[in-house]
């Protein structure tokens, strides 16, 4: 059963824009913090952007000024719009979400719940 579903994911040029979307299917997730992580080629899967219940958004420094996200608790998805794309942006976008009050967001741990992922490939 998918739980979080992503989609916008593409190839892009350098200095392009790009909104990913992920849609849950379970409405506990509109209650709690919302995420995005990516992984590079040969890379872990690291922090990109999380916002909280209250809307409270936290960046990585990599895509702080960069990228934006917000949420829709009506239709509980969550979106991540990204400008100013870089080829260093280029990884699987996972969305992440969770079923816990937690103020931390930076890491795999504090998330219970993962999409499946989408490719975002930034050519320069």
């Amino acid at each position: 059963q998918v739980q979080l579903a992503e989609s916008g994911g593409g190839l892009v040029q350098a200095g392009a824009s790009r909104t990913l979307s992920c849609i849950a299917s379970d409405p506990r997730f509109a209650k709690y913090g919302r995420g995005w992580f990516r992984q590079a080629p040969g890379k872990e899967r690291e922090f990109v952007a999380g916002i909280s219940w209250s809307g409270r958004q936290h960046f990585a420094d990599s895509v702080n000024g960069r990228f934006n996200i917000s949420r829709d608790d009506a239709k509980n998805t969550v979106e991540l719009q990204m400008n100013s794309l870089k080829p260093e942006d280029t990884g699987v976008y996972f969305c992440a979400a969770r079923t816990f009050y937690s103020g931390s967001f930076h890491s795999e741990n504090d998330w219970s719940h993962w999409g499946q992922g989408t490719q975002v490939t930034v050519s320069s």
